[in-house]
């Protein structure tokens, strides 16, 4: 089992979550961490999506995956979570000091 310790560990190191939280990271969320950074002055034109409300990140997720938001790149992505692994995601951000 060295994929857990070493995604722990990786966790750990970027300052994510700390090493006890990171075994709670719900499937998905790393796809999530690529493109949207954990503060704005990482200078990205994307939303921070950390420590948003729950019921905001999931519903605007559910937007996306409906296609009644329009997006290029995140409908795609959207479509692949269930309701409840987007749910799953959502509270974990929220959870998440940005």
């Amino acid at each position: 089992m060295i994929l857990p310790r070493l995604l722990v560990a990786l966790v750990a190191m970027f300052g994510l979550t700390s090493a006890v939280d990171a075994a709670e990271v719900p499937a998905g969320a790393w796809s999530c961490t690529s493109c949207h950074a954990r503060s704005p002055a990482s200078g990205t034109s994307l939303p921070v999506v950390a420590g948003r409300p729950a019921a905001e990140i999931g519903g605007i997720m559910r937007e996306f995956k409906s296609g009644a938001r329009p997006a290029t790149v995140m409908g795609r992505i959207a479509r692949g979570f269930s309701d409840a692994e987007t749910d799953a995601i959502a509270e974990w951000f929220a959870k998440q000091a940005n």
